[in-house]
């Protein structure tokens, strides 16, 4: 694939799409803590993994309208945060994504009148995961519907998995998201739900974070469908499926 920029990208913050609010992305980091085990007969450092971390943080413009930056960020909540950065808006493409703590809303009033707030949204519990998103962007289903797939690369894993949903509008009695799986794309083996892939029926503005069990096969490709009574359901939904053991 050719390089690319960062235009077109979008940050998504407990269900509410910030993109418009924010100016600038920075600090997107995290790994595993570098521990220091340097034995006294070596010549240079010795290191293994620590516990897993990561943080993302983003300056937003000033926007006190309804579900914009400001009335979302200043509230500064104290419980967890699920922040979703997707580069670009394309089925399949990178997203970052993040339980955090949101730790400040810092204003700056700059000598040219620009009105600015940093945002640092800091792990919590599990450390920033990229992933590939299965909705291009947003994607708005008016019924029950069967999204197309993405490729995640040659034959299954055997790690687990662990996606991310944000559900940014709503109307009707509840929606389901759910993840299905196939080793061919549907053509000779039928898509299948993945066990422990479906997200809890949703009633409104609300994200969450699933992971299936860290031992469980997952086939090459995977699509989000949803099911329920509703007319409009606008919701983005982010996978990481696991290449190695992974543990929380």
């Amino acid at each position: 694939m050719a390089k690319q920029s960062g235009l077109g990208d979008n940050l998504y913050v407990a269900g509410y799409d910030l993109s418009g609010d924010i100016g600038s992305l920075g600090g997107i980091s995290g790994g595993p803590a570098a521990l220091e085990v340097t034995a006294i007969d070596k010549s240079a450092f010795e290191r293994i993994g620590g516990l897993r971390d990561g943080k993302l943080e983003y300056t937003a413009f000033f926007n006190k309208a309804t579900d914009r930056a400001h009335l979302r960020l200043s509230t500064l909540p104290t419980t967890d945060v699920i922040t979703s950065y997707f580069r670009g808006t394309a089925l399949g493409g990178a997203s970052a994504n993040i339980v955090a703590k949101q730790l400040n809303y810092d204003g700056t009033r700059g000598n040219d009148g620009a009105f600015t707030f940093a945002v640092e949204a800091q792990a919590n519990g599990y450390g920033i995961q990229w992933g590939k998103s299965l909705t291009a962007g947003k994607r708005t289903d008016t019924t029950a519907t069967n999204g197309s797939s993405v490729d995640f690369g040659t034959g299954s894993t055997a790690f687990g998995l662990q996606a991310f949903l944000h559900v940014f509008a709503f109307t009707g009695t509840s929606v389901t998201v759910k993840l299905q799986e196939s080793s061919d794309d549907g053509s000779g083996d039928a898509w299948a739900d993945v066990t422990g892939g479906a997200f809890t029926a949703a009633t409104g503005v609300t994200s969450e974070r699933i992971a299936t069990s860290a031992s469980q096969t997952v086939e090459r490709y995977l699509r989000v469908v949803t099911t329920g009574t509703f007319s409009n359901a606008v919701f983005a939904v982010s996978v990481i499926r696991n290449d190695t053991a992974t543990v929380f």
